[in-house]
């Protein structure tokens, strides 16, 4: 009995010492709030030894809190942010070069392709609508098929679309518009639209939810949004407008500045292994590692075919000033925060 006391009482200092010797990492990300838990698991199932604190927001919020904290860093790790946001981040020298194991396994299109690369690509997010079937019959309204579509003043007031300011998802829309159509006629597009949209919201999920419970009969939103509301049951048809889809690098890389460098580059190696781009590929269609990915149901099967030639160089460089032109325009219809 003695001896056995000695063993518990051994095995629980153990297990105490274990927990206290866990290295903590502040991680930002604008991944969705319902995956958190899943993504933390899965790193934690190979390093169990590094507990993440997420700190969670759209990615606008996230860019914005991370460039108001670039003198005082917050934040050991970004998982999960737009790639423009993360190269607005390294032109402000706030992200610290590290070449993860496995990157050359990595599509080019997908990372920084500096001789030591400051961000990661996972997977790409890219735009559609959710389109309820019943609110449109009910209020007679065609299935639209493109992004011009929804000018017609039939969906006038039906429509709900995320505020790029502080959408990752807005801004991909936004951004896609102005390479597609030229930035004279992006903005004139924008402007007719702005006369069918009733509402622009704080979330690029946002509209998707709020389509599928039918407050709005449209929202311009993400498919893997869509996606997963419509594998719960929802009344909602997605649509990849004919023009071409908007669509954004998700990635992640290691803030200057964090003092727990070893586990901060343990998470990169982890976010663009092979395992990890599995995980990714239970929620996306196309990811990072190009023998990967399998279809994923109710994406399109040419996503790639159907997602254009992004300037992310362009985006952000110009983001600020395209953000400035935009609210002086249409924020009179955003949402509270």
């Amino acid at each position: 009995m003695k001896f056995l006391k000695s063993a518990l009482a051994f095995a629980l200092c153990t297990t105490m010492a274990s927990v206290q010797a866990q290295t903590e990492l502040t991680v930002y990300t604008g991944l969705e709030a319902d995956s958190l838990k899943k993504y933390a698991q899965r790193f934690n199932q190979d390093h169990p030894d590094i507990k993440i604190n997420w700190v969670r927001d759209s990615t606008g919020v996230v860019t914005a809190r991370l460039l108001a904290e670039k003198d005082n860093p917050r934040a050991d790790v970004v998982w999960g942010l737009g790639g423009t946001s993360l190269l607005m981040l390294k032109n402000e020298n706030m992200l610290e070069p590290y070449t993860p194991k496995g990157f050359e396994n990595l599509s080019a299109k997908f990372s920084d392709r500096a001789a030591e690369p400051s961000w990661v690509g996972m997977n790409a997010w890219m735009a559609a609508l959710c389109v309820n079937t019943i609110e449109i019959e009910k209020k007679g309204l065609p299935m639209p098929a493109s992004w011009q579509d929804l000018t017609k003043p039939v969906y006038q007031g039906h429509i709900v679309m995320p505020n790029p300011s502080s959408s990752g998802t807005g801004f991909l829309d936004v951004s896609a518009w102005l390479q597609l159509m030229g930035e004279e006629a992006g903005w004139a597009y924008m402007d007719n639209l702005h006369n069918n949209v009733s509402r622009y919201t704080h979330s690029g999920s946002k509209p998707c939810r709020m389509a599928a419970t039918g407050e709005v009969p449209i929202g311009v939103s993400f498919a893997f949004r869509g996606v997963r509301l419509k594998n719960q049951g929802a009344p909602i048809e997605l649509v990849y407008p004919t023009e071409g889809l908007g669509w954004e690098v998700e990635a992640a890389a290691i803030i200057k500045g964090t003092t727990k460098i070893q586990a901060a580059q343990t998470l990169m190696d982890w976010a663009v292994s092979r395992k990890a781009m599995q995980l990714y590929n239970e929620g996306f269609a196309i990811v990072a590692m190009p023998d990967v990915a399998q279809p994923v149901e109710y994406f399109p099967e040419n996503a790639q075919a159907l997602i254009i030639e992004n300037d992310f160089d362009w985006a952000a460089q110009n983001r600020q000033a395209i953000l400035s032109k935009w609210q002086q325009r249409y924020d009179s219809k955003s949402e509270a925060k």
